[in-house]
This record gives C-alpha cells, structure tokens and sequence, in this order.
C-alpha cells in the first residue's frame, strides 16, 4: 500500500503542479522527501518573496502553483504577500508543514495552533485533515478550491502523516476532475443581450480578470462593436485593453465621486471581470450618476454579492463576450489609428524625469515584452508613455501590499521564459522583495529589472499632502546602492546615468538577470 507521501506526489504530478516555490523547515523535510523526477524545487529566501514568485508564476501561466511555507512562523512571514495573490484571484495552493500530532495539543515548539484559522479569511478554502488518511483527499480538495474559486488555499498537515500508510479508498482521488461551466441561461442570455443593444450610450469597464483569463483580443473586439468609451476597473493589476487604443480612457480614479464623474452621460455602464469597484481614496459621492445603470459579469460570486449598487451576473466573462459578439450589430464609426506618445517629460539637475526612462522602454524593448511594475509614485509617467497592446504586457501588486514586484518578475520570467521580462521598481518596494534577486541568479531567470532611486516613499508623500500631514516621519530612504546589493546576490548590476546610456543598456539582450538602476526626479501618482 503506497504512503500518503507517495499517493500525493503522484496526485500532484497528474495535476500538473511540479514546480514548488517554497521555504522549507523541519516540519516540511518529510513532504519533500523522494519527490518524483520532474519536480522543480524553486527555493526563496523569505516566504513573502516564495508567494510573489508563485503568484506572478501561475499568473503568467494560468495554472495553480504549490507553495511550501514552514508552519505558523512561515506562514505569517507569507501574508502580506497574499494579500496580493487574493486580489487577482490567483490559484495558489499553500501547503504549510504541523508538527505531529501527538505535539500539537500541548503545544510544543513549531505547533500551528488551530492552524487553519491562521490564514483565514484570506484564502478561499483551509484546512488541516483530521487524519493521515484524509490527507490526499484534503490535498485534491485544496487543489480543486484553488482552481473553482480563483483563490488560494491553504492545508496544514502533520509531518508524520506523509510516512503512514494512505488507506484503500485513497488511490481513488488521481482519477478526479473537477470543472466549471456557467454559461448565461436562455433567458439571462435575452435579457443581457436586450439591454446592451437598447443602450443609447454604453459605456465598457474591464477588470483584470479580462487579460487573466486571455480575453483581451476579445475584449478588443467587444468594445469596437459598441462604439463606447472604455475604461479599465480602479485597482488595476492586470491590463486589459491596448491603453493607446483610441476608445481607451485610462484607468478609472479609485474613488467614488470621481467614478461617478467619469460615468456621467452614459445609460449603460457594463463591467466585466471586475469588482464594483475596489475604491481607494476616500472620496465621497453618488455610486451612479441619475439615470445611469450598471450591469456586472463576474465569475466572482462573492464580488458580485458585495457590490453596493447594479446588477450582477454570476457567469464567465468569456462566454458573455463570445455572446454579446454574436448578437450585437456594430455601431458607428471604426475605431481608428491607435494614439502616439507624446514627447517624455524632462527633468532639471541630472536624475531622469520617470517619463524618459519609460520612453526609453517603450521604444528599445520588444512589443511583447511583459513588465511587472511596483513603482506607485511614477504611475502617471507610466501611462502617459507605455504603449501596451500585447495580452499579459502588466502586472501590479493586485492588492496594493509592496513585495510582490521585484518576486513576481522572476516568477513572471520563470514561467514564460521565451518573452521578455521587465521588471520596474522602485527603490521603497524593492527592499521588500529584494531577496528574489538570489532564486533569479540561482535559476539564470533572463530577467531584467530596471530599479528606479529617488530616495523617498513618493506615493506616501503624494498621500501626506491629500491626508494633511506633509511632515510624517520614515519618508525618506537615503544611502541604498541596489547595484551593490544586487551584485552581492549574484546579479549583475549597473549604474545608468543619461537617457542615452540607458537606452543602449536596454538594446543588448542578456540570457541572464540584471539590475539596471537609474536616479529619477520624484513625481506624484496623478
């Protein structure tokens, strides 16, 4: 009869999850010991960049990932950067070591006390089995969790269950498959379809989900059938729409007048793949402009239930797209040539204004290349230069927790290794994720990161002057030489001054990790 250890690693190689970002510690040795040929050991530094690796890999790949945390102490290091992996939906599948049994009700060193609790309510599902023979069992479910609810997961189990023996009714979980289909029914499908032909001046919000889920063509090809002005959801952590298309109008403001604001004039407003809507500032105001209705598609249930205004409709975005593209007539006009970038601004003294360095991204790298941005002052700068038409071309920290960044690139790299990867970070945030230097160097990730110093938290000062407290403490950040740091990781690194200069170090095409690290004046996220 086959151990737990044994049924599981097979249970895991069936489903595809062979690569295991982790951190391990004692209670996490017997999971990993003999693991099958074909699995890949990804070992972070810090748990908080273990989760950024793995959410920027199964986002990149579209596949659930395994992470290995140790116990409630890796565990908690781990959470803020779930935080991020919970907003954007990503299916991580977290598989923390216990102690044994026999030691965790008195408590003993490395015990996770009522270890399911630990995580919750962050992830989706949790879970430590009540015996070693429910284990494969509670494995499939995390896995299976994971992927139906777009969420990560979390299973605590007991090191000295990997080496009992896994029952007779165990083996029956590696033929399982669990799906999900949720198509519009025939009336909710008439009804959708009635009251997007009937609107006189619809207007389009796309979440993230839309690029996640590779509907982004399709989204194109939605948005010029309306006719309509398009916007992507506040919060943005994945792109998409082309942000120079001509019927793109930014990212919506996240807050509630300034929404509201945007909306004024429409009838219509359908979201789709996104929450309604995850604000930030708090900026008071009407939801919906008098006479404007909102229609949300989400396969977010729990999204679609906590929206505070519209209708919702539970079903895939896809299939509503795939719908509404087979129904609708076009309207108007064609879309029209795509927007140019204007001319980048400029800095005084010798930093780089941010739109020059950008500029110089824009122009050097490959149109498909994917960049992971964490640099939250310069987003304005971004946008006015970038010219993003490419599925999976951005990535952001969906929750807005600083780490996932300078991680999420390597993981990003590491599971689309045939196309570029940018990562643009700045000084703040790196410090956070800045072990995930040493997995890029161990693994020869072809990564660059491109780590822009202005030596303040500029979001932060941007917030001090909203919030009415411009003297705050801890602003500043002085005296950090990432070159130095990066190097000593095993990173090659280098000191780029004028834009010339970086514009030629963005031209060569290294088969290896590199930091680029530019001064650059500080700027204000709007």
């Amino acid at each position: 009869m086959p151990t737990v250890r044994r049924l599981c690693h097979d249970f895991l190689d069936r489903q595809g999850l062979t690569t295991v970002f982790g951190n391990p510690g004692s209670n996490e040795l017997p999971f990993l010991a003999d693991l099958p040929d074909g699995f890949r050991y990804v070992l972070g530094l810090h748990e908080g960049a273990v989760v950024g690796m793995a959410d920027g890999y199964a986002q990149a790949s579209g596949r659930p990932v395994l992470v290995n945390l140790h116990a409630a102490s890796g565990s908690g290091n781990a959470m803020g950067a779930l935080t991020n992996a919970v907003a954007s939906r990503t299916p991580l599948v977290v598989l923390a070591g216990q102690q044994v049994r026999p030691a965790i009700g008195p408590e003993a060193n490395l015990a996770s006390v009522d270890a399911q609790t630990l995580m919750k309510p962050l992830v989706g599902w949790a879970a430590e089995p009540a015996c070693a023979e429910d284990v494969p069992r509670a494995l499939a479910q995390a896995v299976f969790e994971a992927r139906l609810q777009q969420r990560p997961t979390y299973l605590s189990v007991p090191y000295d269950d990997w080496s009992a023996e896994a029952g007779d009714n165990a083996p029956a979980v590696l033929d399982r498959r669990v799906e999900r289909a949720s198509v519009p029914g025939g009336e909710q499908a008439r009804a959708l379809v009635e009251r997007v032909a009937a609107a006189r001046r619809p207007a389009l919000v796309l979440g993230g989900d839309i690029d996640s889920a590779g509907l982004f063509d399709d989204a194109v090809r939605l948005a010029e059938r309306l006719g309509g002005p398009v916007w992507a959801a506040p919060s943005l952590f994945r792109l998409p729409f082309p942000n120079r298309h001509p019927q793109f109008r930014g990212v919506l403001p996240a807050g509630i007048a300034p929404v509201s604001e945007a909306f004024e004039g429409h009838d219509l407003v359908l979201v789709l793949g996104a929450p309604v809507f995850r604000y930030h500032e708090y900026l008071p105001g009407r939801y919906l402009p008098e006479g404007t209705r909102l229609v949300q598609v989400t396969e977010d249930a729990s999204a679609a239930a906590r929206a505070p205004m519209g209708e919702a409709l539970v079903a895939d975005p896809g299939a509503v797209i795939g719908l509404l593209l087979k129904s609708l007539d076009a309207r108007g006009e064609p879309a029209g040539p795509y927007r140019p970038a204007p001319e980048p601004l400029t800095a005084d003294g010798p930093s780089l204004h941010p739109e020059q360095v950008f500029a110089a991204l824009r122009d050097e790298l490959p149109e498909d290349t994917a960049y992971v941005v964490e640099s939250t002052s310069t987003n304005s700068a971004w946008w006015r230069q970038m010219d993003l038409r490419r599925q999976g071309s951005y990535y952001f920290p969906a929750a807005g927790g600083l780490g996932f960044g300078l991680p999420g690139a390597v993981g990003v790299a590491m599971a689309q290794p045939g196309r570029p990867v940018v990562g643009v970070i700045g000084d703040g945030s790196a410090n956070y994720g800045i072990t995930a230097l040493w997995t890029a160097a161990q693994h020869r990730v072809p990564l660059t990161i491109v780590l822009l110093r202005n030596g303040t938290y500029g979001a932060l000062r941007w917030f001090g002057g909203l919030l009415g407290v411009p003297d705050a403490p801890g602003l500043d950040i002085p005296g950090l030489d990432f070159t130095r740091v990066a190097e000593g990781y095993g990173v090659r690194a280098q000191h780029v001054g004028g834009v010339e200069e970086l514009r030629a170090v963005l031209a060569e095409r290294p088969d290896h990790p590199r930091l680029i690290q530019v001064d650059t004046a500080l700027t204000t996220p709007s």
